[in-house]
């Protein structure tokens, strides 16, 4: 694509990009199944003091070190130095290894629900072991399995991914539309009432003590995850100083209306008491409940037979997680090299271990991939031996993501000011014009992510649920501890002065 077309990028087709890139259905079921409509101020809070300030934050980066490969780590580097950029980076890099653990589980259910309609997961089992340690099994062989061909360079089936993007988007205006019809049929009865008591109090026992309730935050955030990754296309946009900030603004009000919209209409069928509050449900299969439960009713509704509308439901159930099942392979494929191939291409090779930097003959830092293979299995075998209920162990998996996702942000927010401060950089896009305007903003957003993190963390350990606390933050913590033995052991090979590597 050549620069003239490139700069073609105007505001209906930058909210288009930010929103296909950011916004994800299932963020919506899961916040219900935590939080009920006590889940929907939490998402424009989220929204108001996380996603459009640092999105702006991450513009400017990205339109300052546009020429620069590395993403994050350049943008770090620019700002505070190479060794907290590197540690950084290196957290980074942790959110994608934690995605691998808890995306390749959630796979497996998606596998059983297209087979069978409804998660069967629980029951399955191989050499007497019980269900989560037969998953955490056949994960680690789906987890080999896709490193192997990864790593040989056959990643065309990624694009399998962007074609569920449109059934994924199908199935979002799916459940809208019929939730809508229910509500008609049902004359505006809900079969979760609204009151205000509803609105400020999740009905999940899990999520009614005060640090709890703010630890969700981290559920939030992760809805609105990702915007760093749209900083690149910045030069590309028409009139940026313009076009940008009202993009993230359009794009910010149509995802926080969909999520609020989506959250309330799972109300419409679902009563999270009689269909949620089961032990058989949990963060994995929740989606596929919700969306089975719809279907039946909409049929119950239509007069159709129980046994039509149970079959109706689970059709729905099945189509969803066919899309997730395409969706979570492509993903997979791509996931299990590009993150770690971005990283080694962005940082001295100096700072790594060399078998980790080398390339394979096609490309790919093959060794680096299998040793991320082995550190993830051995992750899986940890969490799936650790004699969790299905529910616990799907929670504990999705607190390592939510954290794990949103710690690089600390970095990246916390160095916005001194990035500001930096002289001789050129700047083509400059929102925030005031350095008074800049540390309170930073400070304010970087405190919302903190407070979320550090909640999420403490509140199993005033449990007494210490293993649960120890894998929530064991993504950043081990990653940033290994990231500085790196670059401590580096340092006594070559001198490192002011940033610089020199030998």
């Amino acid at each position: 694509m050549n620069k003239d077309t490139m700069k073609g990028i105007g505001l209906t087709s930058l909210v288009l990009m930010i929103f296909s890139s950011i916004y994800g259905f299932s963020n919506s079921l899961n916040a219900y199944f935590q939080m009920g409509y006590a889940s929907i101020i939490w998402y424009v809070i989220a929204a108001l003091l996380f996603f459009v300030p640092s999105s702006i934050m991450f513009a400017e980066y990205g339109a300052t070190f546009k020429a620069a490969r590395g993403g994050i780590f350049s943008w770090l580097r620019g700002s505070i130095g190479e060794k907290p950029a590197f540690i950084g980076s290196f957290i980074w890099l942790a959110a994608w290894v934690v995605w691998l653990v808890s995306s390749t589980q959630f796979f497996l259910v998606s596998v059983s629900t297209m087979i069978s309609g409804t998660d069967e997961t629980q029951s399955w089992h191989l050499f007497g072991l019980g269900a989560n340690e037969t998953l955490g099994i056949l994960e680690i062989i789906f987890l080999f399995a896709v490193t192997l061909i990864a790593s040989r360079g056959i990643d065309k089936i990624a694009k399998i991914a962007s074609i569920c993007g449109i059934f994924t988007l199908g199935i979002s205006v799916l459940f809208i539309l019929i939730s809508l019809l229910v509500w008609v049929l049902n004359h505006g009865t809900l079969a979760e009432a609204v009151t205000p008591t509803a609105m400020v109090k999740s009905p999940n026992p899990q999520f009614l003590s005060p640090i709890a309730v703010v630890s969700f935050i981290v559920y939030a955030l992760f809805a609105y995850g990702g915007m760093e990754t749209m900083a690149g296309v910045i030069d590309a946009v028409h009139k940026p100083e313009r076009t940008f900030p009202r993009a993230i603004i359009l794009a910010t009000i149509i995802m926080t209306v969909l999520y609020i919209l989506t959250i309330f209409l799972c109300g419409v069928t679902a009563n999270w008491h009689q269909l949620l509050g089961k032990s058989n449900v949990n963060l994995a299969n929740v989606e596929y409940v919700l969306i089975n439960n719809m279907g039946y009713v909409m049929g119950t509704k239509l007069g159709v037979s129980h046994s039509t509308a149970l079959t109706i439901g689970r059709l729905f159930a099945q189509f969803t997680a066919l899309t997730d099942v395409f969706g979570g392979l492509g993903a997979a494929f791509v996931m299990t090299y590009s993150p770690i191939k971005s990283f080694i291409e962005g940082c001295d090779p100096r700072l790594l271990p060399k078998r980790l930097t080398k390339l394979n003959n096609v490309n790919m830092p093959a060794f680096a991939m299998w040793m991320q293979a082995i550190l993830v299995s051995v992750i899986i075998l940890f969490i799936s031996f650790g004699g969790d209920n299905a529910a616990k162990f799907y929670t504990v998996l999705t607190d390592m993501m939510n954290v794990s996702s949103s710690a690089p942000y600390l970095f990246l927010i916390g160095a916005f000011p001194f990035f500001k401060q930096k002289q001789g950089l050129d700047r083509p896009f400059v929102f925030y014009k005031n350095m008074k305007v800049t540390w309170v903003v930073s400070i304010i957003v970087w405190l919302v992510v903190a407070i979320g993190i550090i909640f999420t963390c403490v509140e199993p350990i005033l449990e007494h649920d210490y293993s649960t606390a120890f894998w929530t933050a064991f993504g950043p913590v081990f990653f940033g501890l290994l990231a500085w033995s790196f670059y401590t052991f580096a340092e006594k090979r070559v001198l490192i002065k002011n940033g610089q590597t020199e030998i």
